[in-house]
Parts: structure tokens; C-alpha cells; sequence
């Protein structure tokens, strides 16, 4: 965790994550992730691509340079480094011109899923900045403005004796591509899981704004949640923060009730 502000570098393809905060997955990794100032993680199965140390960059996969996006997150990562003092980029959000693939292997439209869901297309920021840690102690990655946000309302909450956890922040289209595969896997067909997902591409969660909370002890994204301290705190504060409940009972888009998930708008 060497760099201040902890910001995660976006592209299309690749992440570049602030050295510090990956799990090791070997002997091998631990010793160069924590030499590392970064490391470059793949999108769409989070494989570890290279990490870069003080002596330069080293390959933690065979033919690094053939990587679909390798270019441009290089370039992402030069620029940072060469800028003073590591001042967070202006804010900015990845192109979608990659979206429509990843629906199709759901075989979805963007314009009548949109049509049919009153649901926005949501790009990923191109930075995104550390606000802390979740309940399993993930790195939170959320906007610069609703990371603040975040920590103040958590803290007020517990200046008021209670107690909540963040349980994910952003997600990336990748990822959210990934939600949809596992539950398929298990025998859940594509109309069953967008009662419960938004599609790939039109969650909040991309934008890095929204996140899913819940209490200690509370299981997440669970509807038992409304009946917790915490929630009924976010009722009669979250606003105050610039928080919203995205998803109430009967909500126009389709999705279900979800009293754990809260979006930031800037918006008291």
C-alpha cells in the first residue's frame, strides 16, 4: 500500500491495482507482489499479468505482449507514474464499445434490455479509489466522491452505536458476465438470474458509485436485512450522505426488493 491516493487504474481489458493489496496466490507471487508498486490483473478471470517492480516490469504469464488490452494498460501506468506527487487523474469512464459481446453470450440486446427495464447502460470510471475494506477484508473500490461518502456515513453510524459492513462495491462488466456464468452453471437460466442481476453492463455497481450493505452477524444481500438497526439507520440518514436505496419493493425496473444496496448520487 505505497501509493497515496491507493487508486485503481482502469481499462478495458486490465486493472492495475496499487501494490499491497492483492491475495498471493503462491510462494512465488507473495515474494513479487510485495516487492511490487503494482500489478496488472486480467478483467475477465483475474489471472495476474505482470507486476511492476523497482528493476522494471516481470511477466507472470507466458507471451505478456499478446495480451488483449496489455498496450494501452502500460501506457495507463506510465502516465501515472509520471505524473508528481501521483495526483489522481481528472475523472474519466471506459468506452462500451466492448458490451454488446459480453450480452450476447447471454443473448441479450443493450437497446431492448434497456427498453424492457427502464435500466441505464452504466460505463466503468476509468479510476477508482481504495475506501476501506469489505466484510472479508477485499479491497472496497468505490468513486473518489462515494468512497468519502461512505466513510463518513460509516463512521456516523457508529458515533450512533451501530454497526454495518460493506459487502462489495465496484464490479466490473467482467465481472458482473461472471455473476450470470456461476449461476448457469448451477442451473439457473438468464431470465431467472435478471430477477436478481441487473445485466451486464446496467448494474450500479460499475459505475462505482453504489455498494451492498450489511450488519455483523446479518448474511449478505439478504431481505432480512430491513429488520436490522442498520437499515433502519440508512432509512433516516443514508440521505443525508448522498445515499439512495436503488432497489425498494415494487420498483419499476424488474429487480428485486434489495434493502442492502445503496447508491450514491451527491444528491442530499
Amino acid at each position: 500500500m505505497r501509493n497515496a491516493p491507493h487508486l485503481l487504474l482502469n481499462t478495458p481489458d486490465i486493472e492495475i491495482w496499487p501494490g499491497g493489496l492483492l491475495r498471493a496466490r503462491s510462494n512465488h507471487d507473495a515474494r513479487l507482489l510485495a516487492q511490487a508498486s503494482h500489478v496488472l490483473r486480467r478483467k475477465c478471470d483475474g489471472r495476474y499479468l505482470a507486476a511492476h517492480l523497482p528493476r522494471g516490469l516481470m511477466p507472470l504469464v507466458a507471451r505478456l505482449h499478446e495480451e488483449p488490452g496489455i498496450k494501452q494498460a502500460l501506457a495507463v501506468l506510465e502516465a501515472h507514474k509520471s505524473q508528481p506527487n501521483r495526483t489522481p487523474p481528472p475523472h474519466g469512464e471506459l468506452p462500451l464499445h466492448q458490451l454488446q459481446h459480453r450480452l450476447d453470450q447471454l443473448g441479450l440486446d443493450s437497446e431492448e434490455y434497456a427498453a424492457n427495464t427502464r435500466l441505464q447502460l452504466i460505463a466503468e470510471p476509468a479510476h477508482l479509489a481504495l475506501a476501506g475494506f469489505d466484510r472479508y477484508r477485499r479491497p472496497l473500490w468505490l468513486t473518489r466522491q462515494a468512497a468519502r461518502a461512505w466513510q463518513r456515513m460509516h463512521d456516523a453510524a457508529a458515533a450512533d452505536g451501530i454497526a454495518m459492513d460493506a459487502i462489495s462495491g465496484y464490479r466490473s462488466h467482467d465481472y458482473q458476465l461472471g455473476i450470470f456464468e456461476r449461476k448457469r452453471a448451477r442451473g439457473l437460466n438468464v431470465a431467472e438470474i435478471l430477477t436478481v442481476n441487473a445485466a451486464p453492463g446496467f448494474s450500479e455497481h460499475h459505475g462505482g458509485n453504489a455498494l451492498d450493505i450489511s450488519a455483523p452477524d446479518e448474511p449478505p444481500a439478504e431481505e432480512s436485512f430491513e429488520h436490522t438497526a442498520a437499515f433502519a439507520w440508512l432509512q433516516q440518514h443514508a440521505s443525508a450522505y448522498g445515499f439512495h436505496m436503488s432497489y425498494p419493493r415494487d420498483n419499476p425496473y424488474g429487480i428485486v426488493y434489495e434493502p442492502w444496496h445503496w447508491c450514491w448520487s451527491g444528491v442530499h
